[in-house]
């Protein structure tokens, strides 16, 4: 019995998919938490859906995919930002207009170009396929992103709350607007070769918002939302591996149930603190 528990350690790819997932926890935690506080959930969306047509480039160009994965996901944020200041039209739409249009011309791009890429793999990713290289650039991005967030917390968190008053005392409200575009276009990059285009977004949404639910405090929403995202991840593929599904969406249905068991639980002790008062 114990030996068949065991069993997905036993296995390099299986070792492989646990590290990943741990570390892509951390990037995609930490972003969510602002995501979720400055109401930028359709932003995550947008760029992971644009960066196809970058990666289609990038292969046809000969340069490295991560490259032009993270070109296109900045020209998307660039634009929709640019769009939304010089037009009456409101951001998410033009966040909808914008994602939608690169992810389209992305996929028609794919369908002329000849390549040993499978489209599977770009848009739900290959955890079980991962290799050290991509083990690297997962490790060093994530590292970066964290250390980043972490240094320049008490910035963004106002920037979060209350860009105005961020204005106000002195901080470059520019740089925290786009550094931070910047950061989410990197850990989309960093999360392809596990989850995929598509299924980045849960990871970008889904933490922040369980941890949302559970506190009201950003100091307790951070280590909230990274514990949530690893026991997700380490579960959603210990779990695939016996229920021979896909370790990504097995992940996202994990991080769903806990969201929904988070929802219940506050909205149980808003009833009671509102038959006490």
């Amino acid at each position: 019995m114990i030996e068949t528990l065991l069993q997905p350690f036993q296995f390099a790819f299986m070792q492989s998919a646990f590290l990943m997932v741990l570390m892509v926890a951390v990037p995609t935690s930490l972003l969510s938490c602002y995501l979720v506080l400055k109401r930028w959930s359709l932003m995550g969306d947008a760029i992971s859906h644009a960066v196809l047509p970058g990666i289609v480039v990038a292969y046809v160009a000969g340069i490295p995919l991560l490259v032009g994965a993270f070109t296109a996901g900045m020209f998307c944020a660039v634009a929709t930002g640019f769009l939304s200041e010089n037009s009456r039209v409101k951001q998410d739409t033009v966040m909808g207009i914008v994602f939608s249009g690169m992810f389209g011309f992305g996929i028609v791009m794919y369908t002329k170009v000849q390549t040993d890429i499978h489209l599977d793999h770009i848009l739900f990713g290959n955890i079980l396929g991962v290799g050290v290289a991509d083990l690297w650039t997962t490790g060093l991005i994530a590292a970066f992103v964290g250390l980043v967030v972490i240094a320049k917390q008490r910035d963004l968190m106002l920037h979060a709350f209350d860009p105005v008053q961020a204005q106000a005392v002195g901080l470059r409200v520019g740089w925290l607007h786009y550094g931070l575009l910047a950061l989410i276009s990197l850990t989309i990059v960093a999360t392809l070769s596990a989850v995929g285009n598509i299924l980045a977004i849960g990871l970008l949404i889904a933490p922040g918002a369980i941890a949302f639910l559970l506190t009201q405090k950003l100091s307790k929403m951070l280590p909230i939302a990274v514990g949530v995202t690893m026991a997700s991840g380490v579960l959603g593929v210990y779990a695939s591996f016996f229920l021979d599904s896909a370790p990504a969406p097995t992940i996202i249905l994990i991080m769903t149930v806990i969201f929904i068991a988070a929802f219940i639980r506050a909205g149980a002790i808003t009833r009671r603190t509102s038959a006490q008062s």
